[in-house]
């Protein structure tokens, strides 16, 4: 009748050394760099890959008054990339971690 605890002990192990990994790999996200670009690179945006941007970058050529509009819909494209590449990142760093495991199709770690 106790041998299932056997079992039991495994799994809370493997979900321990799980939590563990995923902090880690949490951690490693704010250290990862990922840069959008609008306008053929004249505005550049930089972000970690949990999508917090660190960086925004604007070639002179653009402080043009009559080009405001403009600037800032390259600003906000160029943030939007960066924000995109930091989900695409962080969601392959997380699926590192979810390799092997048999998860149902489609259900996504953290649930």
């Amino acid at each position: 009748m106790l041998k299932g605890l056997g079992d039991m002990g495994k799994l809370m192990k493997q979900a321990q050394e799980m939590q563990s990994k995923m902090a880690d790999a949490q951690a490693r996200l704010e250290d990862i760099t990922v840069t959008g670009e609008a306008g053929a690179g004249m505005v550049t945006a930089t972000a970690n890959a949990k999508g917090t941007l660190t960086g925004l970058t604007i070639d002179p050529s653009l402080f043009n008054p009559e080009d405001k509009e403009v600037v800032e819909d390259l600003i906000l494209a160029a943030i939007k990339d960066a924000q995109s590449k930091a989900q695409e990142t962080s969601a392959e760093e997380m699926g590192k971690l979810t390799e092997g495991l048999p998860l149902p199709p489609g259900m996504k770690f953290p649930f």
